[in-house]
């Protein structure tokens, strides 16, 4: 890593809900709000983020786990704000502690891991894993 990564480093990130973050874009059935896998993708960008302006060039992080609650609906159209803060730091895994907010309550909350990869290795592997597949 080029600057060290430490406990309590914190990242903010937002944005402005539009249509295409509904949940109805997952199925017809479901409310038209701000959607789980959007909050979680939310999350997971800060985190990148936070990572990406430490790291040594041709080094990438990737996402491990994340243990994700979306706590209160978000309208379309509102900001939703995701704080994001170092919790550890285990040589190239890390994790983190995350909320988010809209522009009246807490609406969510994760824990989140990442670990970080040189981009080459892992680029063959999974291009090796590619080349198993047999064309149809």
């Amino acid at each position: 890593m080029s600057t060290e990564l430490t406990v309590g480093m914190k990242r903010e990130l937002t944005l402005k809900t539009r249509p295409e973050h509904s949940a109805k874009r997952f199925f017809h059935n479901l409310p038209d709000v701000f959607a789980t896998p959007f909050l979680g993708g939310l999350m997971e960008q800060v985190c990148a983020e936070l990572i990406d302006e430490h790291l040594e060039p041709g080094m990438q992080s990737v996402g491990m786990a994340m243990n994700l609650k979306h706590l209160a609906p978000t309208p379309l159209g509102m900001d939703v704000k995701v704080v994001a803060e170092v919790t550890a730091v285990e040589g190239r895994k890390l994790t983190f502690k995350l909320e988010a907010f809209d522009e009246v309550e807490k609406i969510g909350e994760a824990t989140h891991e990442r670990f970080i990869i040189k981009a080459d290795k892992f680029n063959a592997r999974v291009l090796e894993k590619a080349q198993k597949i047999s064309p149809s």
